[in-house]
């Protein structure tokens, strides 16, 4: 640009035009650094914002990767809770049934019992009976025979 602004002042151009001149080239270099730095300004301001984006991204997309690591999980949990509660339910089940068991056997038990001690009560009743019969023949076959002495 030297050269051609030597050759310019060789040719004795009027100085308003030069002046003119290197005004107009003073303000289009000053414009073409002032958008030189401003582009570099987006360009680093883009970069920044893609990093940001691309960290965001992939946050997100982690982010998707834990939820549906919960949301397994919480299945299995619940699987887990569903096989338990049947598995408590058919306990239950067969505790009641077992108690129900239980309860019958202790019902015919105490009904056996009732009717083996009333058999038995009479049973007793009928060896008093006879032992008495037997206590009064014995008693009055002491008499006679102690009557029969004496006379």
């Amino acid at each position: 640009m030297e050269d051609f602004n030597e050759s310019f002042n060789n040719e004795n151009l009027p100085a308003d035009i030069n002046k003119a001149f290197l005004a107009k080239r003073k303000r289009l270099e000053t414009f073409t650094k002032s958008s030189v730095k401003t582009s570099h300004q987006k360009i680093e301001q883009l970069w920044r914002f893609n990093a940001v984006f691309s960290q965001w991204d992939t946050d997100v997309q982690k982010s998707k990767d834990n939820e549906e690591k919960l949301l397994s999980m919480f299945q299995h949990q619940q699987k887990m809770f569903q096989h338990k509660r049947a598995s408590q339910s058919q306990r239950l089940k067969t505790l009641k049934q077992l108690l129900e068991q239980y309860i019958q056997s202790l019902d015919t038990m105490e009904k056996t019992h009732v009717s083996q001690q009333g058999a038995a009560q009479g049973e007793l009743r009928q060896e008093m009976a006879l032992f008495q019969k037997k206590i009064l023949s014995d008693t009055q076959q002491q008499e006679m025979a102690s009557l029969c002495r004496r006379c």
